[in-house]
């Protein structure tokens, strides 16, 4: 048998050629494709999270008094473990936190009642608005000077916060303390102008709430809010007399989470409100910061508006 030349493939033509070609730059032009599409998709994802509320580059900010109180650093790690990022940033004046939230610098803020929301709305054109409830302190009366109310002397000094809100409740306590005497018995909406003065045992002076702790040396007697007792070397268990927090006319007086009217149906800042309520920890921290006296709630949003509605057509006229 002769030997056999090898093999040889034929050469391909021109249209195989081009097909080759074809196929390969499609192939190419594919994985080009998957490539930047992946790497479109990681950066928009990538955009998204680190643009969107409560991450940590874009935390949600709420303003609060008392940042240092314990259950705040308590509520912070609550919601991380929600996947949650909030920065809490201290206030040591009321004036200052709603026009924050107004003003869009702050998301929340948590410090108020309704009837200081109520004031602040009507005197700024403002429409905050509440989106749930924390809390109800009785607000107390302390003296450095005096043991109880009844000892008291007739003429001296007793100091009240100045804010509209918290004015009206001051002088309602002084009233069940048998200090003073309000033409037609005093509401949430009374002021100095509604002091029986003929009738009345001490005279009243208003002063900045962060100011009346600091008054103690000067007069007979203050009302303090709950968040500046601890600046006046005190305790709530040493208040001499105090509102009751149960009692339904005190509604006015329950505190909250205000947001931004736009705001008020975000998923993430009803989270917040439900972690705050329903976190025993926090709960418990509360409690204990107060001395034992907040009253916790968690009144009905559509509750909270309604009251709010009602006390700024009030307080309008």
């Amino acid at each position: 048998m002769t030997d056999q030349p090898p093999l040889i493939a034929a050469p391909a033509t021109h249209r195989q050629r081009y097909a080759l070609i074809a196929a390969a730059i499609v192939v190419v032009a594919a994985i080009i494709i998957g490539i930047v599409a992946f790497s479109g998709n990681a950066s928009k994802s990538s955009a998204a999270e680190a643009s969107a509320k409560g991450s940590a580059k874009d935390p949600v900010t709420i303003g609060v008094v008392g940042k240092s109180d314990p259950y705040w650093a308590v509520y912070r790690k609550a919601a991380l473990a929600a996947g949650i990022h909030i920065d809490l940033v201290n206030f040591t004046d009321y004036t200052q936190e709603n026009p924050a939230v107004t003003s869009g610098d702050l998301d929340l803020n948590q410090f108020q009642h309704i009837a200081y929301l109520a004031q602040y709305n009507v005197k700024a054109g403002a429409d905050l608005i509440p989106i749930g409830s924390t809390a109800i302190y009785p607000l107390g009366l302390y003296s450095t000077k005096y043991a109880s109310v009844t000892d008291i002397p007739a003429g001296a000094t007793v100091a009240i916060p100045n804010d509209a809100s918290n004015l009206a409740r001051g002088l309602l306590i002084l009233k069940g303390a048998g200090l003073i005497t309000l033409k037609g018995g005093g509401d949430i909406f009374s002021t100095l102008s509604d002091i029986d003065t003929a009738r009345s045992k001490v005279t009243v002076i208003t002063l900045e709430p962060s100011l009346t702790p600091t008054s103690l040396p000067d007069v007979a007697a203050a009302i303090i809010n709950n968040d500046y007792v601890k600046d006046a070397g005190l305790t709530v268990k040493d208040a001499i007399a105090e509102d009751d927090a149960m009692d339904p006319a005190a509604l006015p007086y329950v505190n909250l989470f205000v947001a931004r009217p736009g705001d008020k149906n975000i998923a993430l800042y009803r989270r917040l409100v439900s972690i705050y309520q329903n976190t025993k920890a926090v709960t418990d921290g509360v409690i204990e910061t107060s001395g034992g006296t907040a009253i916790l709630l968690k009144t009905p949003a559509a509750d909270l508006v309604k009251s709010l509605t009602a006390v700024e057509a009030k307080t309008s006229k």
